[in-house]
């Protein structure tokens, strides 16, 4: 709260004391900065609580404009400082305005004497050109904001792009070279998707013609009871050997046990802490680290302990974070969502600081780990730099 309370007065102090004279106008854009202040909270805490869920849309697009503007106006305080200091230079050093000598008759008496009287030149534009470029900024701003946010609404409702990356595994029998795992996490079903995100989702899926097809986590937001009917194309999921799901964190905010029934009613395998054997590949999936605190948590021993080494093991893990867990058992590949790309660059560069790998193919700790985009939007329907993805991970013999 203090922290969006501090980004609103920073907001209204550049896009609205800064530009604009005292007046009405300056009075009605600080009640629109505190109901905006207001709004962005309450967005966060009524719609994933279900109290108000119709604040979903205006409110999560003012938070995607707020964190765009904020953004711009930061970058843009650079030039502003440096504009300001060059001005104030050139007043100091006399060549903004100069003092300028007049004379004055003295007083009227015998002999009368011409005084020299300094004056200060007052029209040195200084406060002129302070609001011009507090205004020039406000709207540069503010342009750059909706231009941004405008774009990444279309890039988030569009249809999910098909990324393809090659993973050899030394242990994979010649007989499955090729295989295709399809990887989708962060589905995010809630209040702004609606049944068509599903849909458009699943045909993706189904036009790769996968082996494999692997849910890594965040499937919805909200109760089953909500959100079911939005869940239901996934029953349309086609793949030669099946389709699989393991927890994300949402599921503990969603009611997870109802969750994993539903996904199993829609003929995906949970795979709760388990490994299944699929030919001459092992299929292992984790619960997510979030579920801990609802009494659910990982268990990477159940999972991968007491196997076949010589076997090679796909883990299905929520989070790329939990790389550090599986890999001393040795796991070949890792899948993973979680992270969104980013969802909202430059926003990507702080996920970097909590996850080892944000987006792609990395390897942490000895083990490549892919970590897919997600196919959905958390909060803002908004995606900048990171467009949606089902990712088609093809395995290859070494």
């Amino acid at each position: 709260m203090v922290v969006i309370g501090l980004i609103h007065f920073y907001l209204w102090k550049r896009l609205v004391k800064d530009p604009l004279p005292p007046g009405r106008a300056r009075r009605i854009g600080a009640v629109i900065a505190v109901a905006l202040a207001v709004l962005a909270p309450a967005t966060l805490i009524g719609v994933r609580s279900g109290a108000v869920p119709w604040l979903a849309w205006p409110g999560y697009l003012w938070i995607a404009l707020m964190f765009y503007l904020l953004v711009t106006l930061a970058v843009l305080e650079i030039p502003r400082l440096a504009l300001v200091l060059w001005w104030r230079s050139r007043r100091r050093t006399g060549k903004a305005s100069a003092s300028r000598i007049t004379v004055e008759p003295a007083p009227a008496e015998a002999g009368q004497v011409l005084t020299a009287v300094d004056k200060p030149d007052e029209g040195d534009g200084g406060i002129e050109r302070r609001v011009l470029l507090a205004r020039g900024a406000a709207i540069f701003a503010g342009l750059t904001a909706a231009g941004v946010t405008g774009y990444g609404v279309k890039t988030a409702l569009g249809g999910p792009q098909i990324a393809r990356i090659q993973v050899p595994l030394a242990k994979l029998p010649r007989a499955m070279d090729g295989t295709r795992l399809a990887v989708v996490s962060d589905i995010h079903l809630g209040p702004l998707t609606g049944m068509n995100h599903a849909r458009r989702i699943v045909d993706v899926i189904n036009s790769v013609q996968a082996d494999i097809v692997c849910v890594v986590g965040d499937l919805v937001d909200g109760s089953v009871a909500e959100l079911g009917r939005f869940a239901a194309p996934l029953a349309e999921i086609q793949s030669r050997q099946g389709a699989y799901f393991v927890t994300g964190n949402h599921e503990y905010y969603s009611g997870f046990q109802e969750w994993v029934d539903e996904v199993a009613r829609l003929n995906i395998r949970p795979l709760r802490n388990e490994r299944l054997e699929l030919g001459g590949l092992d299929l292992a999936g984790v619960n997510d680290l979030g579920g801990a605190d609802a009494g659910d948590p990982p268990d990477f021993a159940k999972a991968l302990g007491d196997r076949d080494t010589a076997r090679p093991v796909v883990l299905m893990a929520h989070q790329p974070v939990a790389v550090h867990d599986a890999a001393p058992y040795g796991v070949d590949l890792q899948v993973s969502g979680h992270t969104h790309g980013g969802q909202m660059a430059p926003f990507n560069l702080l996920v970097g600081l909590q996850q080892p790998v944000t987006s792609g193919l990395g390897t942490v700790d000895g083990v490549p780990v892919y970590v897919t985009n997600g196919a959905g939007f958390w909060g803002p329907p908004v995606r900048v730099g990171a467009p949606p993805q089902v990712s088609v991970v093809e395995l290859r013999t070494k």
